[in-house]
Protein backbone atom coordinates (compact mmCIF):
# COMPACT_ATOMS: atom_id res chain seq x y z
CA UNK A 1 0.00 0.00 0.00
CA UNK A 2 1.10 3.59 -0.62
CA UNK A 3 2.84 5.22 2.37
CA UNK A 4 0.85 7.50 4.66
CA UNK A 5 3.46 10.22 4.00
CA UNK A 6 2.62 10.12 0.29
CA UNK A 7 -1.11 10.31 1.04
CA UNK A 8 -0.46 13.25 3.39
CA UNK A 9 1.46 15.03 0.64
CA UNK A 10 -1.44 14.63 -1.81
CA UNK A 11 -4.00 15.92 0.70
CA UNK A 12 -1.81 18.90 1.61
CA UNK A 13 -1.40 19.81 -2.08
CA UNK A 14 -5.17 19.57 -2.61
CA UNK A 15 -5.91 21.78 0.39
CA UNK A 16 -3.33 24.32 -0.77
CA UNK A 17 -4.93 24.48 -4.24
CA UNK A 18 -8.37 24.80 -2.65
CA UNK A 19 -7.16 27.76 -0.57
CA UNK A 20 -5.47 29.42 -3.55
CA UNK A 21 -8.64 29.16 -5.64
CA UNK A 22 -10.72 30.59 -2.81
CA UNK A 23 -8.37 33.60 -2.61
CA UNK A 24 -8.28 34.00 -6.39
CA UNK A 25 -4.48 33.69 -6.51
CA UNK A 26 -2.23 31.97 -9.04
CA UNK A 27 -3.12 30.63 -12.48
CA UNK A 28 -6.81 29.85 -11.97
CA UNK A 29 -7.09 27.67 -15.10
CA UNK A 30 -4.08 25.54 -14.14
CA UNK A 31 -5.19 25.32 -10.51
CA UNK A 32 -8.66 24.31 -11.66
CA UNK A 33 -7.31 21.45 -13.77
CA UNK A 34 -5.12 20.16 -10.92
CA UNK A 35 -8.01 20.53 -8.46
CA UNK A 36 -10.29 18.48 -10.72
CA UNK A 37 -7.63 15.75 -11.01
CA UNK A 38 -6.92 15.58 -7.27
CA UNK A 39 -10.49 15.83 -5.95
CA UNK A 40 -11.50 12.19 -6.62
CA UNK A 41 -8.13 10.98 -5.30
CA UNK A 42 -8.48 12.93 -2.06
CA UNK A 43 -12.05 11.67 -1.74
CA UNK A 44 -10.75 8.07 -1.82
CA UNK A 45 -7.96 8.90 0.67
CA UNK A 46 -10.43 10.44 3.14
CA UNK A 47 -12.88 7.55 2.79
CA UNK A 48 -10.09 5.02 3.38
CA UNK A 49 -8.79 6.89 6.41
CA UNK A 50 -12.30 7.10 7.86
CA UNK A 51 -12.56 3.31 7.50
CA UNK A 52 -9.25 2.86 9.36
CA UNK A 53 -10.51 5.11 12.16
CA UNK A 54 -13.70 3.04 12.43
CA UNK A 55 -11.64 -0.16 12.58
CA UNK A 56 -9.49 1.29 15.38
CA UNK A 57 -12.62 2.34 17.29
CA UNK A 58 -14.21 -1.12 16.90
CA UNK A 59 -11.00 -2.82 18.07
CA UNK A 60 -10.91 -0.56 21.15
CA UNK A 61 -14.49 -1.58 21.99
CA UNK A 62 -13.47 -5.26 22.14
CA UNK A 63 -12.09 -4.60 25.62
CA UNK A 64 -15.58 -3.71 26.89
CA UNK A 65 -17.39 -6.97 27.86
CA UNK A 66 -20.80 -5.41 27.26
CA UNK A 67 -19.86 -4.15 23.79
CA UNK A 68 -17.60 -7.01 22.67
CA UNK A 69 -20.16 -8.93 20.57
CA UNK A 70 -21.43 -5.81 18.81
CA UNK A 71 -17.87 -4.57 18.26
CA UNK A 72 -16.77 -7.91 16.80
CA UNK A 73 -19.70 -7.90 14.39
CA UNK A 74 -18.91 -4.35 13.29
CA UNK A 75 -15.18 -5.10 13.03
CA UNK A 76 -15.81 -8.10 10.78
CA UNK A 77 -17.91 -5.98 8.43
CA UNK A 78 -15.32 -3.20 8.34
CA UNK A 79 -12.44 -5.63 7.66
CA UNK A 80 -14.42 -7.12 4.76
CA UNK A 81 -14.73 -3.66 3.20
CA UNK A 82 -11.04 -2.86 3.60
CA UNK A 83 -9.54 -4.79 0.59
CA UNK A 84 -11.98 -3.24 -1.90
CA UNK A 85 -11.40 0.26 -0.52
CA UNK A 86 -7.65 -0.26 -0.75
CA UNK A 87 -8.07 -1.38 -4.37
CA UNK A 88 -10.19 1.71 -5.13
CA UNK A 89 -7.54 3.93 -3.56
CA UNK A 90 -4.79 2.28 -5.61
CA UNK A 91 -6.78 2.82 -8.81
CA UNK A 92 -7.25 6.48 -7.89
CA UNK A 93 -3.50 6.82 -7.33
CA UNK A 94 -2.53 5.31 -10.70
CA UNK A 95 -0.47 7.73 -12.83
CA UNK A 96 -2.63 9.64 -15.28
CA UNK A 97 -1.86 9.88 -18.97
CA UNK A 98 -1.48 13.64 -19.40
CA UNK A 99 -3.23 13.37 -22.76
CA UNK A 100 -6.37 11.62 -21.45
CA UNK A 101 -8.45 14.78 -21.24
CA UNK A 102 -7.54 15.97 -24.73
CA UNK A 103 -9.57 15.86 -27.93
CA UNK A 104 -8.46 13.17 -30.38
CA UNK A 105 -7.53 12.94 -34.04
CA UNK A 106 -9.09 9.79 -35.53
CA UNK A 107 -7.54 8.34 -38.70
CA UNK A 108 -9.01 5.37 -40.57
CA UNK A 109 -7.53 3.75 -43.68
CA UNK A 110 -8.44 0.51 -45.47
CA UNK A 111 -5.89 -2.30 -45.39
CA UNK A 112 -5.98 -5.58 -47.24
CA UNK A 113 -9.22 -6.43 -49.00
CA UNK A 114 -9.71 -3.88 -51.78
CA UNK A 115 -13.17 -2.31 -52.07
CA UNK A 116 -14.52 -4.40 -49.19
CA UNK A 117 -11.81 -2.97 -46.91
CA UNK A 118 -12.88 0.54 -47.94
CA UNK A 119 -16.52 -0.30 -47.12
CA UNK A 120 -15.45 -1.68 -43.73
CA UNK A 121 -13.46 1.50 -43.09
CA UNK A 122 -16.69 3.45 -43.68
CA UNK A 123 -18.50 1.17 -41.19
CA UNK A 124 -15.83 1.93 -38.58
CA UNK A 125 -16.18 5.66 -39.23
CA UNK A 126 -19.94 5.46 -38.62
CA UNK A 127 -19.35 3.34 -35.48
CA UNK A 128 -17.10 5.98 -33.95
CA UNK A 129 -19.38 8.78 -35.14
CA UNK A 130 -22.37 7.20 -33.38
CA UNK A 131 -20.31 6.55 -30.26
CA UNK A 132 -19.25 10.20 -30.24
CA UNK A 133 -22.90 11.28 -30.57
CA UNK A 134 -23.89 9.04 -27.63
CA UNK A 135 -21.24 10.78 -25.50
CA UNK A 136 -22.24 14.29 -26.54
CA UNK A 137 -18.93 14.80 -28.36
CA UNK A 138 -18.46 16.66 -31.64
CA UNK A 139 -17.19 14.72 -34.67
CA UNK A 140 -15.66 16.96 -37.35
CA UNK A 141 -14.49 15.35 -40.60
CA UNK A 142 -11.23 17.02 -41.64
CA UNK A 143 -10.35 14.91 -44.66
CA UNK A 144 -12.34 12.15 -46.35
CA UNK A 145 -11.69 10.35 -49.62
CA UNK A 146 -14.49 8.07 -50.77
CA UNK A 147 -14.29 5.00 -52.98
CA UNK A 148 -16.59 4.38 -55.95
CA UNK A 149 -19.01 2.26 -53.88
CA UNK A 150 -19.21 4.64 -50.93
CA UNK A 151 -16.36 3.19 -48.91
CA UNK A 152 -13.51 5.24 -47.49
CA UNK A 153 -9.98 5.47 -48.84
CA UNK A 154 -8.92 7.76 -46.02
CA UNK A 155 -10.63 9.51 -43.13
CA UNK A 156 -9.23 12.07 -40.71
CA UNK A 157 -11.61 13.45 -38.07
CA UNK A 158 -11.31 15.62 -34.97
CA UNK A 159 -13.36 14.49 -31.96
CA UNK A 160 -13.89 16.98 -29.13
CA UNK A 161 -15.50 16.45 -25.73
CA UNK A 162 -14.82 15.34 -22.16
CA UNK A 163 -12.12 12.65 -21.87
CA UNK A 164 -12.16 11.75 -25.57
CA UNK A 165 -8.60 10.43 -25.81
CA UNK A 166 -8.94 8.46 -22.57
CA UNK A 167 -11.89 6.55 -24.06
CA UNK A 168 -10.56 6.05 -27.58
CA UNK A 169 -6.81 5.56 -27.12
CA UNK A 170 -7.04 1.76 -27.10
CA UNK A 171 -8.66 1.73 -30.57
CA UNK A 172 -5.36 2.14 -32.44
CA UNK A 173 -4.37 -0.91 -34.49
CA UNK A 174 -5.60 -3.24 -37.22
CA UNK A 175 -9.33 -4.06 -37.19
CA UNK A 176 -10.24 -7.20 -39.13
CA UNK A 177 -13.66 -8.03 -40.58
CA UNK A 178 -15.05 -11.40 -41.69
CA UNK A 179 -18.25 -11.26 -43.73
CA UNK A 180 -19.82 -11.76 -47.16
CA UNK A 181 -18.98 -8.53 -49.02
CA UNK A 182 -21.56 -6.58 -51.00
CA UNK A 183 -19.22 -7.05 -53.95
CA UNK A 184 -19.33 -10.87 -53.60
CA UNK A 185 -21.92 -12.67 -55.73
CA UNK A 186 -21.02 -16.21 -54.63
CA UNK A 187 -21.84 -15.78 -50.95
CA UNK A 188 -18.30 -16.51 -49.78
CA UNK A 189 -16.97 -15.03 -46.54
CA UNK A 190 -14.02 -12.72 -47.07
CA UNK A 191 -11.51 -11.33 -44.60
CA UNK A 192 -10.32 -7.76 -44.94
CA UNK A 193 -8.95 -5.11 -42.63
CA UNK A 194 -8.70 -1.42 -41.84
CA UNK A 195 -6.20 0.49 -39.75
CA UNK A 196 -7.30 2.90 -37.01
CA UNK A 197 -5.03 5.47 -35.38
CA UNK A 198 -6.15 7.65 -32.47
CA UNK A 199 -3.85 10.55 -31.60
CA UNK A 200 -4.22 13.12 -28.82
CA UNK A 201 -4.68 16.59 -30.27
CA UNK A 202 -1.49 18.56 -29.72
CA UNK A 203 -1.36 22.15 -28.54
CA UNK A 204 0.99 24.74 -29.99
CA UNK A 205 3.15 24.60 -26.86
CA UNK A 206 3.65 20.82 -27.27
CA UNK A 207 5.32 20.92 -30.66
CA UNK A 208 7.26 23.74 -32.26
CA UNK A 209 7.30 23.46 -36.06
CA UNK A 210 9.98 25.35 -37.98
CA UNK A 211 8.47 27.01 -41.04
CA UNK A 212 11.58 25.93 -42.97
CA UNK A 213 10.66 22.31 -42.30
CA UNK A 214 7.29 22.41 -44.08
CA UNK A 215 6.05 22.83 -47.65
CA UNK A 216 2.49 24.09 -48.15
CA UNK A 217 0.63 23.37 -51.41
CA UNK A 218 -2.87 24.45 -52.39
CA UNK A 219 -4.99 22.35 -54.73
CA UNK A 220 -8.52 21.77 -55.90
CA UNK A 221 -10.62 19.71 -53.50
CA UNK A 222 -12.17 16.62 -55.05
CA UNK A 223 -14.52 13.90 -53.88
CA UNK A 224 -15.37 10.37 -55.00
CA UNK A 225 -14.72 9.67 -58.66
CA UNK A 226 -12.91 12.95 -59.11
CA UNK A 227 -16.05 15.06 -58.77
CA UNK A 228 -15.21 18.59 -57.65
CA UNK A 229 -16.55 19.54 -54.24
CA UNK A 230 -15.92 23.22 -54.96
CA UNK A 231 -14.42 25.23 -57.78
CA UNK A 232 -11.70 27.09 -55.87
CA UNK A 233 -8.21 25.88 -55.07
CA UNK A 234 -9.00 25.79 -51.35
CA UNK A 235 -7.60 22.41 -50.27
CA UNK A 236 -4.28 22.57 -48.44
CA UNK A 237 -1.55 19.94 -48.31
CA UNK A 238 1.32 20.35 -45.82
CA UNK A 239 4.44 18.21 -46.08
CA UNK A 240 6.76 17.95 -43.08
CA UNK A 241 10.13 17.56 -44.77
CA UNK A 242 12.16 15.98 -41.91
CA UNK A 243 9.66 13.14 -41.35
CA UNK A 244 7.88 12.97 -44.72
CA UNK A 245 4.48 13.27 -43.01
CA UNK A 246 1.83 14.64 -45.40
CA UNK A 247 -1.42 16.18 -44.14
CA UNK A 248 -4.35 17.35 -46.27
CA UNK A 249 -7.46 19.35 -45.39
CA UNK A 250 -10.25 19.95 -47.90
CA UNK A 251 -12.77 22.24 -46.22
CA UNK A 252 -14.21 25.24 -48.05
CA UNK A 253 -12.00 27.88 -46.44
CA UNK A 254 -8.33 27.84 -47.39
CA UNK A 255 -7.43 29.75 -44.21
CA UNK A 256 -9.30 27.20 -42.09
CA UNK A 257 -7.63 24.37 -44.02
CA UNK A 258 -4.19 25.69 -43.11
CA UNK A 259 -5.17 25.79 -39.43
CA UNK A 260 -6.64 22.28 -39.52
CA UNK A 261 -3.70 20.79 -41.42
CA UNK A 262 -1.22 22.35 -39.00
CA UNK A 263 -3.23 20.99 -36.04
CA UNK A 264 -3.17 17.47 -37.49
CA UNK A 265 0.54 17.70 -38.35
CA UNK A 266 1.30 18.91 -34.83
CA UNK A 267 -0.71 16.00 -33.38
CA UNK A 268 1.11 13.43 -35.53
CA UNK A 269 4.50 14.80 -34.49
CA UNK A 270 3.35 14.85 -30.85
CA UNK A 271 2.23 11.22 -31.20
CA UNK A 272 5.62 10.27 -32.64
CA UNK A 273 7.29 11.65 -29.52
CA UNK A 274 4.82 9.83 -27.27
CA UNK A 275 5.49 6.58 -29.16
CA UNK A 276 9.25 7.01 -28.74
CA UNK A 277 8.82 7.58 -25.02
CA UNK A 278 6.49 4.59 -24.77
CA UNK A 279 8.87 2.32 -26.68
CA UNK A 280 11.77 3.23 -24.43
CA UNK A 281 9.67 2.39 -21.35
CA UNK A 282 8.35 -0.81 -22.94
CA UNK A 283 11.87 -2.17 -23.31
CA UNK A 284 12.14 -2.31 -19.52
CA UNK A 285 8.80 -4.01 -18.85
CA UNK A 286 6.32 -6.43 -20.37
CA UNK A 287 4.05 -4.95 -23.02
CA UNK A 288 0.62 -4.00 -21.73
CA UNK A 289 -2.70 -3.61 -23.56
CA UNK A 290 -2.97 -0.67 -25.89
CA UNK A 291 0.62 -0.41 -27.03
CA UNK A 292 -0.59 1.75 -29.90
CA UNK A 293 1.32 -0.38 -32.39
CA UNK A 294 -0.34 0.52 -35.69
CA UNK A 295 0.50 -2.93 -37.14
CA UNK A 296 -1.01 -4.88 -34.24
CA UNK A 297 -4.19 -6.84 -35.10
CA UNK A 298 -6.35 -5.90 -32.18
CA UNK A 299 -9.91 -6.91 -33.04
CA UNK A 300 -12.03 -9.14 -35.30
CA UNK A 301 -15.60 -8.35 -36.35
CA UNK A 302 -17.24 -11.62 -37.46
CA UNK A 303 -20.60 -10.77 -39.03
CA UNK A 304 -21.90 -14.32 -39.81
CA UNK A 305 -21.56 -15.21 -36.11
CA UNK A 306 -22.46 -11.75 -34.79
CA UNK A 307 -19.22 -11.90 -32.82
CA UNK A 308 -16.62 -9.31 -31.80
CA UNK A 309 -13.28 -10.48 -30.39
CA UNK A 310 -10.64 -8.21 -28.92
CA UNK A 311 -7.46 -10.27 -29.15
CA UNK A 312 -5.44 -8.23 -26.63
CA UNK A 313 -7.58 -9.19 -23.66
CA UNK A 314 -9.39 -12.27 -24.98
CA UNK A 315 -12.77 -10.54 -24.88
CA UNK A 316 -15.55 -12.05 -27.01
CA UNK A 317 -19.02 -10.51 -27.24
CA UNK A 318 -21.94 -11.77 -29.32
CA UNK A 319 -23.51 -8.36 -29.83
CA UNK A 320 -21.81 -7.17 -32.99
CA UNK A 321 -24.83 -5.26 -34.30
CA UNK A 322 -24.97 -3.09 -31.18
CA UNK A 323 -21.21 -2.51 -31.16
CA UNK A 324 -20.95 -1.60 -34.84
CA UNK A 325 -23.94 0.66 -34.14
CA UNK A 326 -21.83 2.66 -31.72
CA UNK A 327 -22.35 0.85 -28.39
CA UNK A 328 -18.65 0.60 -27.53
CA UNK A 329 -18.69 1.18 -23.77
CA UNK A 330 -18.47 -2.49 -22.73
CA UNK A 331 -15.40 -3.03 -24.93
CA UNK A 332 -13.68 0.19 -23.88
CA UNK A 333 -14.45 -0.41 -20.18
CA UNK A 334 -12.86 -3.88 -20.39
CA UNK A 335 -9.73 -2.51 -22.08
CA UNK A 336 -9.44 0.28 -19.53
CA UNK A 337 -9.86 -2.14 -16.62
CA UNK A 338 -7.18 -4.44 -18.07
CA UNK A 339 -4.76 -1.54 -18.50
CA UNK A 340 -5.39 -0.46 -14.91
CA UNK A 341 -4.83 -4.04 -13.68
CA UNK A 342 -1.46 -4.11 -15.45
CA UNK A 343 -0.42 -0.83 -13.82
CA UNK A 344 -1.62 -2.04 -10.40
CA UNK A 345 0.47 -5.20 -10.82
CA UNK A 346 3.49 -2.99 -11.53
CA UNK A 347 2.72 -0.84 -8.47
CA UNK A 348 2.58 -3.96 -6.27
CA UNK A 349 5.61 -5.58 -7.91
Amino acid sequence: MVSQEKLDEIVRRFEYIEAQMAEGGGDIAQLGREYAELRPVVGEIRAYRKLLEEIDAAEAMLDDPEMRDLAQEELTELQQRRPEMEAELKRALLPRDAADARPAILEIRPGTGGEEAALFAADLMRMYQRYAESKGWTFEVIESQESELGGIRELVALIRGDGVFARLKFESGVHRVQRVPETESGGRIHTSAATVAVLPEAEAVDVQIDTNDIRIDTMRASGAGGQHVNTTDSAVRITHLPTGIVVTSSQKSQHRNREIAMDVLRSRLFDLERQKAHDSRAEARAAMVGTGDRSERIRTYNFPQGRLTDHRIGLTLYKLDQIIGGDLDEVIDALTADAQASMLAEMDG
